[in-house]
């Protein structure tokens, strides 16, 4: 799957992640849901940092479609409420 971090750029991360980032996920909705900023900071950050270390960056100049759009490091609570679907930022 080709993930796109906001500001940032692509990368190719296995299906076989996706189980582990929900967790970081689930992890931010009840941060978001509680209204829980710094919680929320520390998550995004982690789970940016996951999807970094798991992905092969693709390079600048490749331009693949997206399957999942993750919010840039410094999104906040607001811009990240924008991009949730029912299921969080990471489907199912």
């Amino acid at each position: 799957m080709i993930v796109r971090i906001m500001g940032e750029g692509q990368v190719r991360l296995a299906d076989s992640h996706f189980a582990e980032l929900n967790k970081f996920d689930d992890e931010l909705l009840e941060e978001m849901e509680s209204g829980d900023a710094a919680g929320f900071r520390r998550t995004l950050h982690a789970l940016l940092d996951k999807v970094r270390e798991l992905g092969e960056p693709l390079p600048d100049d490749a331009l693949e479609p997206s399957e999942l759009i993750l919010p840039a490091p410094d999104a906040t609570l607001a811009d990240v409420r924008t991009m949730l679907s029912d299921d969080g930022l990471i489907p199912g």
